[in-house]
């Protein structure tokens, strides 16, 4: 099941630090088999409000997600990113291809 780490930054301070992050982070990605779904665009808000960015990399399950995370390459450039910005970052599991909202219903006994 393919899984996502996803970062909402609602303000990043450019500069030395996150352009270091910037230039280290693509390489801490290969060995996870991760990469880059959306970064650095600006979303369209449909409803509600969306301050700053949305940063999405897909992984192919969540045990590489969180061997990416936890990784001593990804780790040593992480406080880069945390010490010049405001955010938030998750690790989730995607679902597979034939996955209905219902199935949700079904998970929770009320299907």
């Amino acid at each position: 099941m393919p899984a996502y780490a996803a970062a909402h930054l609602r303000s990043v301070q450019m500069g030395e630090d996150i352009v270091g992050y910037l230039r280290k982070v693509d390489a801490t990605l290969p060995p996870f088999n991760g990469r880059f779904l959306t970064h650095g665009k600006t979303p369209e808000v449909m409803d509600g409000e969306w301050p700053g960015h949305l940063v999405l990399i897909e992984f192919p399950d969540l045990e590489q997600a969180r061997g990416w995370y936890h990784s001593p390459a990804y780790q040593a450039i992480l406080p880069l990113r945390t010490r010049n910005s405001d955010g938030s970052a998750i690790l989730v599991e995607g679902v597979d291809a034939d996955y209905r909202a219902v199935h949700f219903l079904e998970s929770i006994g009320l299907g």
